[in-house]
């Protein structure tokens, strides 16, 4: 008889993607779930349209949340040299730069790693009944902190950018900045760089089950709104008679 041949254990860094709702986690990331013995959960880059409790019990699997600092530090990658170890992301695991990184960095390191897609705001954004192929660069607001003089308005050049080309813009929202704050932030940043504000798109928690597309005036998301995170902006470009007919219809259905 031939004797069992062992075979060295290969560990793997495992990213995946939660999708938007507590249900929306592909089965390939649950599965990949079970072989892992550490779990982090990155908490940088989203206000989660759930108690985090809840995410556990959905994946009946304990995790440890991890900021910037934790995923940036590459410690993570120690790790995974030695067990298979997941980082779970909102959305589509590869939309931040620094996830990007964190793979860069984990072939520098020889680990092994995978990725674990699901749907983020970049799908859902076409229940506008905007046609994704129309939109031009996406953008981010920051949150501004006028004590340390920070108050950046870049963010609307790339709105500039694609007004030239009459494309949609989609601006993203920094975590825990609430709308009031924002919609103030994003009238002024626009009257600095000298953008037109008319009609304008608030996507109010896509994907989940009180998710809302909203289309009005600039001028009445300024009166008080009720919108919850997460939530992101779209300016509408040049839009197709279609496109207008559908979205119209759609902010309807969830005034």
């Amino acid at each position: 008889m031939f004797n069992k041949l062992k075979f060295p254990f290969i560990s793997m860094l495992y990213l995946i993607g939660l999708g938007l709702n507590l249900h929306s986690i592909p089965k390939e990331g649950i599965d990949a779930l079970t072989k892992c013995k550490k779990v982090y959960l990155e908490n940088y880059t989203v206000d989660f349209p759930y108690p985090l409790t809840m995410l556990e019990e959905a994946l009946d699997k304990k995790f440890e949340e991890a900021d910037r600092a934790f995923v940036e530090g590459l410690t993570i990658i120690d790790e995974a040299k030695k067990k298979d170890v997941a980082l779970l992301v909102y959305g589509s695991p590869l939309t931040a730069t620094t996830h990007i990184t964190l793979l860069h960095e984990a072939k520098l390191s020889r680990v092994k790693t995978k990725v674990i897609f699901a749907g983020s705001v970049f799908d859902a954004i076409a229940q506008t009944g905007l046609q994704i192929y129309k939109f031009g660069k996406v953008t981010s607001m920051p949150r501004w902190d006028a004590e340390k003089n920070f108050t950046p308005t870049s963010f609307m050049d790339v709105v500039a950018q694609n007004q030239t080309i009459d494309a949609h813009s989609l601006i993203l929202v920094d975590i825990g900045l609430f709308f009031r704050t924002a919609i103030k932030q994003l009238g002024i940043a626009a009257k600095e760089k000298n953008i037109s504000l008319d009609k304008i798109i608030v996507c109010e928690r896509l994907g989940t089950k009180g998710k809302r597309i909203l289309y009005g005036s600039f001028k009445d998301f300024e009166k008080e709104r009720r919108i919850s995170n997460p939530y992101c902006f779209i300016l509408p470009g040049k839009m197709h008679f279609v496109e207008k007919e559908v979205l119209e219809e759609i902010t309807k259905d969830n005034e």
